[in-house]
């Protein structure tokens, strides 16, 4: 998998090598990004011009997949995940309400945007650096259409970052974040790479995009990962304490005093039997219920969220984990939606 998503970067190093000008390569570059987020823009802007012809919408959830999975530390199947998601949340086994009894049919409750062709616009060369701001721009274009609000189809952690970073500066100020996983994902810059999955919540804080991170669910942390949550001010809440923690956990209220608040979910921070279809298989994690419980009892403003790290290569034949990330979707569209 590492040398498939480094083909595109391997091909245009042969072509500098062979002395193709460098403008060339930007200009025919510049097109697809362009091209790319064209159709975002005129995705969402279909979508924002319909909800808001049907009117009595404050709030929806519109879907933005980001296919990502070179940045991963491990395996990088997570890249395969959003159209897995998509296919479980509409799959027949179920019906389209959510717990809370929105109805996923309702274009006022959940729309989609489709995704930003991240391997295409490897193929083309297109370095991390241009890569993260475009996804940034991405999730801009959707919030620019009233009433979408984004939630994101992952992809590895990394794409948190980018993702974060434009919700702040959209909204023009920090957000409260509550990031559900086994791992804190603070490290610096793991193994070197400042844009790791391990590294995205050191990027946000650095850029002063969250006022408050809280951390739950948390159970494979080093040295590292508790110095970086003390030189940010971190919440973090460790599975360990996590009978001690509940009753804080279920009942929070974050936003007030900044723009909204931001959930990302990590799908390992649920147990491997609840979910076993990740990259990174950690023992002694949450039970649906947990997650669902500390979501459905969340008092704030949900401005964004993602769900990320579901691996579709180290699912169960059936597809359990797409079923269990699919929920998770579910009932984060109710929570965004109004």
């Amino acid at each position: 998998m590492k040398n498939i998503g480094k083909m595109g970067i391997h091909y245009l190093q042969r072509l500098k090598a062979a002395n193709v000008p460098n403008d060339l390569i930007e200009k025919g570059q510049n097109r697809v990004i362009e091209a790319s987020l064209t159709l975002i823009r005129e995705r969402a802007k279909l979508k924002g011009e319909l909800l808001r012809a049907l009117g009595g919408v404050v709030a929806s959830s519109s879907l933005l997949g980001v296919p990502i999975g070179h940045n991963s530390s491990f395996l990088q199947g997570p890249a395969f995940a959003p159209p897995r998601i998509r296919e479980a949340i509409w799959c027949g086994s179920t019906n389209p309400s959510t717990e809370e009894g929105k109805d996923l049919n309702d274009p006022r409750v959940l729309t989609d945007v489709g995704d930003v062709p991240v391997q295409e616009l490897r193929d083309c060369g297109v370095d991390d650096d241009r890569l993260m701001s475009i996804i940034s721009e991405s999730v801009k274009l959707v919030m620019e259409q009233e009433p979408l609000r984004p939630l994101v189809l992952g992809g590895d952690h990394s794409i948190s970052f980018p993702v974060v970073r434009a919700v702040s500066e959209k909204l023009g100020g920090p957000v409260d974040i509550l990031h559900l996983d086994a791992h804190p994902d603070i490290y610096h810059a793991f193994e070197g790479n400042k844009y790791s999955h391990a590294s995205s919540f050191a990027r946000i804080m650095e850029g002063g995009y969250a006022r408050r991170l809280l951390q739950v669910g948390i159970r494979s942390i080093n040295p590292e990962g508790r110095e970086q949550g003390k030189r940010f001010g971190v919440e973090q809440y460790e599975m360990r304490t996590f009978s001690r923690d509940r009753q804080l956990l279920e009942n929070l209220k974050l936003g007030e005093g900044v723009k909204g608040v931001y959930i990302s979910v990590d799908v390992d921070c649920l147990d491997p039997a609840f979910a076993p279809g990740v990259s990174h298989i950690e023992p002694g994690g949450l039970s649906f219920r947990d997650v669902l419980n500390i979501l459905h009892n969340l008092k704030g403003d949900v401005v964004a969220a993602d769900v990320v790290e579901f691996n579709p290569q180290r699912d169960t034949v059936d597809g359990m984990t797409a079923m269990v990330a699919a929920k998770l979707v579910r009932e984060l569209t109710a929570k965004i939606s109004k």
